[in-house]
């Protein structure tokens, strides 16, 4: 007799149902997904075995990670060995929903897994009727848990997602392939829209950007005079062009323009000379990105078509795993099932085809340098896909060879062998990482040290007010046991007046003890002055 238990990963915990009359269900499968629906009846089909809640958020995110990828974390362990009846006169059967999960199962806790069939109209049955099942937990309370753990669960994903960086080259890539097409575009209508004016300026200046700013800076081609050369040299970096222009606007066959239409299409020029430049930062910012996500792989094959082909494949990830017969074809899929369809030859090569190398190439070598050349693009995306330390040394190596391979084909030339090659970028990578890698650790050292600084900084300024109130309330201590002490040699002072006058021995005390508190209180030395005075006025009296 086999006794079925199911499995059921819930986000407020794990489930294990004890499903009854194993036999009779798997006969009447039908049955078993009418009897899903109805509560009654699918109680009378699955009781609950045990249910173990995770105990935080934290706890059910690291549960439902193991089982995402396939792995049996302590917790279910711990939870099936403890309620899962293992030994006995009936066998026990599990089942579960992933067969990837059931494998893991099988191997760590050797159980006799099920999957599929009625295990999956069990297990739909108790994903629909889970609240009723588990005292205690509500519809209400059951939609919260597994929204909060689908949001952390998502958010992890996308923070320790691979492909984050190749996100930004794919979206940088078509934002400049779309901007080509825009300024392209505006130019021809900047150019169709000043020609009405000035037709002669479209043959003498060809280039988009060049024509828009040369518009913006002619103005009223009647207005041009010698002075404006200048300023038109520097812009079409030119003399003769810039002589030529002048020449040509006092005799242009053009129609007369009005201030408004003037104003309109300077504008309008403008705004497509502002998209030039911006294109160019986009360049500029693609450039450095490629450099840090993909740099063997823009150093081998360009910044540009590294991108393009990064953006094709979806992630970089996904071109390392591609073939190099795939990525030889990669954005000549039309033309590849077109040709398999009528049975013509196939495309010899796709997006590669913008790289210089096999523009080189003659006509009958272009199929040869274009595998070549997709061969060492896979072998760099690899690379820049699973290394550690981004680095530059394989693709300016795997660039050689492809430079060497061409010479080969023209001249005959032998390229040196790919062992070789490679034996000496391993070398080259490792110095460059290490240095990187002690350029990063002297980077965090610092940061440290600015840390433990602002820290310093921050409590030295608390014992600085601290000191200041103790300071404050030693001045005032130390003042008023120098007052003390002044009226205490006033007060001895008058005392020993009298002495004086009968006899010389209370002088000499006198003067003894006035030296003893020279040496002791220095800063008594005022205080003495007021007695004398008062003696000479009662001797004047006296006489």
């Amino acid at each position: 007799m086999v006794l079925l238990h199911a499995l059921f990963e819930h986000a407020a915990g794990y489930a294990l149902f004890v499903v009854k009359e194993v036999e009779e269900i798997g006969m009447l499968l039908p049955q078993v997904e009418d009897c899903v629906l109805n509560i009654g009846k699918f109680n009378g089909m699955v009781s609950l075995a045990a249910f173990f809640p995770f105990k935080s958020a934290q706890a059910a995110l690291d549960n439902i990670n193991a089982i995402s990828e396939g792995v049996v974390h302590a917790d279910l362990k711990l939870f099936l060995e403890t309620n899962l009846p293992i030994g006995g006169k009936k066998k026990a059967m599990l089942g579960v929903g992933d067969a990837k999960i059931g494998g893991a199962l099988q191997e760590e806790l050797g159980l006799a897994i099920q999957t599929g069939g009625v295990v999956a109209e069990i297990l739909r049955g108790v994903r629909l009727h889970f609240h009723s099942l588990v005292k205690g937990l509500t519809a209400q309370a059951a939609s919260k848990a597994q929204l909060g753990l689908g949001h952390s669960y998502s958010r992890a994903k996308v923070k320790f997602n691979v492909n984050r960086s190749d996100n930004m080259i794919i979206q940088s890539i078509a934002l400049l392939d779309q901007l080509d097409k825009d300024i392209n575009t505006f130019s021809m209508r900047v150019r169709e829209w000043y020609g009405y004016h000035f037709p002669e300026l479209i043959k003498i200046v060809t280039d988009n950007s060049t024509y828009c700013k040369m518009a913006q800076l002619i103005g009223n081609r009647k207005e041009l005079s010698e002075e404006s050369l200048e300023s038109m040299e520097e812009v079409v970096m030119d003399s003769a062009k810039a002589q030529s222009i002048l020449e040509a606007s006092r005799s242009s066959m053009g129609m007369d323009i009005s201030p408004i239409d003037l104003i309109n299409i300077e504008r309008f020029s403008n705004r497509v000379v502002s998209l030039a430049a911006y294109r160019l930062e986009l360049q500029e910012y693609l450039h450095s990105k490629m450099g840090q996500v993909a740099p063997n792989l823009a150093a081998l094959i360009g910044d540009v078509v590294g991108a393009r082909l990064i953006s094709h494949a979806g992630s970089l990830t996904n071109l390392a795993k591609y073939p190099a017969s795939t990525v030889q074809i990669l954005g000549a899929e039309k033309a590849l099932f077109r040709a398999l369809k009528t049975r013509g030859n196939t495309p010899k090569y796709g997006l590669i085809f913008h790289s210089t190398f096999i523009g080189r190439a003659a006509a009958k070598n272009k199929g040869r340098i274009s595998r070549y050349l997709a061969n060492k693009c896979t072998i760099a995306s690899r690379i820049d896909a699973f290394s550690d330390v981004p680095t530059c040394v394989f693709g300016d190596k795997l660039r050689d060879q492809v430079e060497e391979r061409l010479s080969f084909y023209e001249t005959g030339e032998a390229p040196r062998k790919n062992l070789d090659v490679m034996k000496e970028a391993v070398i080259q990578a490792g110095e460059v990482a290490a240095e990187i890698k002690i350029k990063l650790a002297k980077k965090e050292k610092k940061r440290r040290k600015r840390e433990k600084k602002l820290a310093a900084l921050s409590t030295g300024d608390g014992e600085e007010e601290v000191g200041d109130a103790n300071g404050e309330a030693e001045a005032t201590e130390n003042g008023e046991e120098k007052k003390k002490k002044k009226k205490q040699a006033v007060v001895q002072m008058e005392e020993e007046a009298p002495a004086a006058e009968n006899g010389d021995t209370p002088a000499k005390k006198k003067k003894k003890r006035k030296s003893e508190a020279m040496e002791v209180e220095p800063v008594a030395e005022e205080a003495p002055e007021t007695p004398q005075s008062e003696k000479k006025k009662k001797r004047k009296k006296k006489d």
